[in-house]
């Protein structure tokens, strides 16, 4: 297909190519949502703690090294992320260092079928395995939005994506929870581990076959020069000058603090429900409710009409989160 091969810009392009592509990007979404549910916030953080963890002293040990695993990955996508974003700039080929990075999420997922009782160090080592194939995919799947969407539509479309994953992961969440009551014992959970796999696979091929490859955003590497060295020079020039942009430094700032902050609320509230008495059917419902709110207003954050009202709604969003969290504080049982 032409869509494959030649690359045409968004606004080039007739009405139906264009609708397709984004079709295909918004999918992504949908397909590596399946970590976010199942891996990050539902499925495996208690399983980490009541199964992989069960011959560690204590629970809370066993949650003590889940923080750690996440702290990892955490430290791991913080280094890349600004590695890989910069060449995802100057390089062309977002595409084939997204598929890179699927396949490494990929395979540390399904690898997690492997887990059984006790085996918390494996279950560390496959989750961080797939947890950097995630993040590093996903910096290469924002890097097509501008190539896929006008200028005027990247909100919209961002949205678009939120709203499908919210979908997609909710859905088959649902689907593991069946999983987990049908199959005996730690079937239900390690087979719902290799679902996450093939459902991120599989619904990432979209993308591949209808996404093009865009040219890469900078000026191309000069003879000699090296891709690592090239990243870490413009990383260096982007930090000397990034206090001169005050409303840019104070975003990156809050983003670091916001973005990782309710990042560790989602990974770790099914093992808090867990020792507040809550069975793990209990808690899968309640992220399972949250998905499916999530929708309609993901749709609505996208089509606020311009960005004063998006700031607004930002922050009416972190008072809600807030006043939502806050009284939890302290709570120590049903």
């Amino acid at each position: 297909m032409a869509a494959q091969s030649t690359y045409i810009p968004a606004d080039q392009l007739d009405e139906k190519e264009y609708k397709r592509r984004i079709r295909a990007w918004t999918m992504y979404d949908w397909a590596n949502s399946a970590f976010a549910t199942t891996m990050l916030a539902a499925v495996l953080p208690f399983y980490y703690s009541a199964v992989a963890g069960a011959t560690l002293p204590s629970a809370a040990v066993a949650t003590q090294y889940w923080s750690i695993t996440l702290s990892i990955t955490i430290f791991i996508g913080a280094i890349l992320s600004p590695i890989l974003g910069t060449i995802s700039d100057i390089k062309r080929g977002k595409k084939k260092f997204l598929s890179m990075f699927i396949t490494i999420g990929v395979i540390g997922t399904g690898l997690m079928v492997l887990v059984d009782t006790g085996d918390w160090l494996m279950a560390s080592l496959f989750f961080i395995l797939g947890r950097v194939g995630f993040a590093g995919a996903n910096v290469f799947y924002d890097a097509l939005l501008p190539h896929v969407a006008k200028e005027d539509d990247v909100d919209r479309v961002s949205t678009r994506g939120y709203a499908l994953g919210y979908l997609g992961g909710g859905l088959l969440l649902a689907i593991n929870v069946a999983m987990i009551q049908i199959f005996p014992g730690t079937w239900g959970p390690r087979l719902s581990f290799l679902s996450v796999a093939v459902w991120w696979a599989v619904f990432s091929i979209p993308l591949f076959k209808t996404v093009p490859e865009p040219p890469s955003a900078t000026e191309k590497l000069k003879k000699g020069e090296s891709l690592i060295k090239v990243s870490f020079a413009r990383i260096w020039e982007t930090l000397k000058e990034v206090h001169q942009y005050r409303e840019l430094f104070k975003f990156l700032i809050a983003f670091l603090i916001y973005n990782d902050g309710i990042g560790i609320i989602i990974s770790i509230a099914v093992i808090y429900t867990a020792e507040l008495g809550f069975g793990l059917i209990e808690s899968v419902l309640a992220i399972l409710l949250v998905q499916f709110v999530g929708i309609p207003f993901s749709l609505v954050f996208g089509n606020l009409p311009n960005k004063k009202y998006k700031r607004q709604s930002t922050i009416l969003a972190f008072v809600v989160l807030s006043i939502i969290l806050v009284p939890l504080v302290g709570i120590s049982g049903k």
